[in-house]
């Protein structure tokens, strides 16, 4: 009986100091990650069963998936590609990594294929009920992008770069 509660016990550590590693590389993440504003081509924002939010799609996947078509790139695959960061934080595509030099002002941003369509980071944003006519305005994402390359979406900004939060006025 002991050695079960002590096994319950240690195996509820483990899962403790995992969660709050987990937590903390979120935190560094953030904290330490290059912003990074990704081009928008919002839809639908309504889900009855997840509550109200804005499905995300990249202008960037559109582009990358016409260059790996281009350079015969097909089936499931993981990848990274060479974007440049203008002085106001907006990405422009370059090309797939595959090790280039990288030149001040460029970044490297993580992507999957799946089933003939990119995915570069989350293809949603949850807003808080009722507050959905402040995000229509979105046409940017803004990330934090970590040394690997892995973005974090920290929120929307609007075709002139202003972050778009629930406070905005309403036009």
């Amino acid at each position: 009986m002991f050695y079960r509660k002590a096994g319950v016990f240690l195996t509820l550590i483990v899962i403790l100091i995992l969660v709050n590693l987990s937590l903390y590389q979120k935190e560094q993440h953030l904290a330490h990650g290059r912003t990074v504003c990704l081009a928008l081509a919002p839809v639908d924002p309504r889900s009855l069963m997840q509550g109200d939010y804005m499905a995300l799609r990249y202008a960037l996947a559109d582009t990358l998936r016409k260059d790996l078509d281009t350079r015969g790139v097909r089936g499931n695959t993981d990848g990274q590609i060479l974007l440049h960061i203008e002085h106001n934080c907006t990405a422009t595509y370059v090309a797939p990594f595959v090790g280039q030099t990288l030149q001040p002002g460029d970044l490297i941003l993580r992507y999957r294929q799946r089933n003939g369509h990119i995915k570069i980071a989350t293809n949603a944003f949850f807003f808080q009920e009722g507050t959905g006519h402040v995000y229509t305005k979105a046409r940017y994402g803004v990330f934090r992008v970590n040394a690997d390359g892995e973005p974090l979406l920290t929120g929307l900004k609007d075709a002139h770069l202003r972050t778009l939060h629930p406070s905005s006025p309403r036009e």
